[in-house]
């Protein structure tokens, strides 16, 4: 029988590394990353639930809106979708997906990223309506909510649609870890093109035990196993040596774990290598939009924050006789976030095409699939200037919260400090010139790669539209951020 097993060779493999890819690789390390922040979410929950309604001393508004967001950002720049790999929501999805395995698929209608822009759009809406951020009660039903719709959409269908189709964190976890150093990805491509079950994909799970004897060429043969300990397989049905994102990846390593010639693996590259690699993402408009639109996204929710957010929301109520905050918002957020980022995208995009000369040989949507990935760097400048900003502003609060929630006296004074704000400052100017740079250096390989010679006005439009969210933004993180608890319509 033939060892397909690979030497250690080619790319570095972070499941190579001594103790860390030992844990990733065991069968149940993602259990156990999963089991600590279920553990975690179990006592946001008891505290939303029957806590202090006081947002600055409750567990699942501080840890929600101020810790979970500032590490995330820092997690998905430095290693990649680790909070997608050890998501506590999928546990009840995992035991709901055994419930699908012969259902059906996905409706192919809803098999883009418009859900998960809805998805967005509401999400960001009720934080903003609702108040989400000062309410305990409210952020516990969140997390609630998210355990029922995982489960629920698991048991359905045999694909994982709630991570691929629908969850907003996942969306922003999957835009954003296209920055960072590591990728699922093969070790040997003949080695794959040789497999016969695609395990990566379809899983070595099967109700009985089953022994399929494969074979791998050269008169030899090989035993794979399948059975009620296999793995389920990839649930955002991606094909490990196809991989050339990170747009679907939830980083589970169920590829990793099914594939019977350990061939699989956790790669690290060059950071945001894909986003300058042609054909690395699908040329559709859902994840063009998608892309640009969580950037504009992270402008609006900071603009939310600050004082010329109540002058505007007081004109709208004067102008339209508006009698209600919901609609005043619902305005507000649906041009912010869907109306301008899509109809600037398009003139920008429309303008390119025309000034390169290339109307008649590339349409819209290609030119804009080309220069989506350029929104990233500066999307996520714009994100970590935000919550890097809340983070620092308060980043040991969570510790005498936590004592509070043990019946402890909470050490306030020793633990709330904020972090000086030149220094916050600081990290704001260098996160957000940082990716304008980057966006821009991206956006003009574009414009080369599409028009040639005639590459400088075509990038010309597409780096006026980041250089503009660029300032805008940091116009905004200037401003006090004071304004959280005004009520125009009471």
């Amino acid at each position: 029988m033939a060892d397909m097993t690979l030497p250690h060779r080619g790319p570095i493999d972070v499941l190579r590394v001594p103790l860390i890819g030992r844990f990733l690789r065991w069968r149940r390390g993602r259990l156990v990353m999963q089991v600590a922040l279920f553990a975690i979410a179990l006592l946001l929950v008891i505290d939303g639930f029957t806590g202090p309604q006081n947002a600055a001393r409750n567990l699942a508004t501080v840890t929600s809106w101020v810790h979970y967001r500032g590490l995330l950002v820092v997690v998905l720049l430095v290693a990649g979708n680790l909070f997608c790999m050890a998501c506590p929501f999928a546990l009840p999805r995992s035991a709901a997906r055994r419930l699908s395995i012969r259902g059906k698929r996905f409706p192919r209608a809803l098999r883009n990223k418009w859900l998960a822009i809805g998805g967005l759009f509401l999400l960001f809406f009720l934080y903003e309506w609702l108040d989400l951020w000062a309410s305990p009660l409210l952020t516990a039903w969140v997390i609630v909510a998210y355990f029922v719709a995982s489960f629920v959409l698991e048991a359905l269908f045999t694909e994982s649609a709630f991570c691929k189709y629908v969850c907003p964190l996942g969306s922003f976890n999957y835009v954003y870890s296209t920055l960072s150093p590591t990728q699922i990805g093969v070790r040997d491509p003949d080695i794959c093109a040789r497999c016969v079950g695609k395990e990566c994909v379809n899983g070595s799970y099967a109700p009985q035990p089953v022994i399929r004897v494969d074979d791998i060429g050269g008169g030899q043969t090989r035993e794979v196993k399948h059975g009620p300990d296999g793995v389920l397989g990839c649930g955002t049905l991606l094909f490990a040596p196809q991989v050339k994102s990170n747009l679907d990846c939830t980083m589970c390593l169920d590829c990793v774990r099914a594939c019977p010639y350990d061939n699989a693996g956790l790669m690290l590259r060059p950071h945001g290598r894909e986003l300058s690699e042609p054909g690395s993402w699908p040329g559709r408009w859902d994840v063009s939009l998608l892309v640009v639109i969580l950037a504009f996204t992270g402008m609006t929710n900071a603009f939310g924050m600050v004082p010329p957010v109540y002058a505007l929301l007081e004109w709208l109520a004067n102008t339209l006789y508006l009698r209600s905050e919901a609609v005043a918002l619902l305005i507000l957020f649906g041009v912010g976030n869907l109306l301008l980022p899509v109809a600037l995208t398009l003139l920008a995009g429309w303008a390119s095409r025309a000034l390169a000369g290339a109307a008649g040989r590339l349409s819209l949507r290609e030119v804009v699939a080309a220069f989506a990935p350029a929104f990233v760097p500066l999307g996520f400048g714009v994100w970590f200037a935000h919550y890097a900003f809340h983070f620092l502003i308060a980043p040991l609060t969570i510790i005498p919260v936590l004592q509070e929630f043990f019946g402890m006296p909470g050490e306030w004074t020793r633990f709330g400090a904020a972090a000086d704000t030149t220094v916050i400052s600081l990290v704001q100017v260098v996160v957000l010139a940082g990716g304008f740079f980057w966006s821009l250096l991206l956006a003009q390989r574009a414009a080369m790669r599409l028009y040639k010679r005639n590459g400088m006005p075509g990038l010309m439009p597409w780096a006026l539209l980041l250089l503009g969210m660029m300032l805008v933004t940091w116009w905004i993180m200037s401003l006090p951020m004071e304004m959280r608890g005004t009520d125009l319509f009471a």
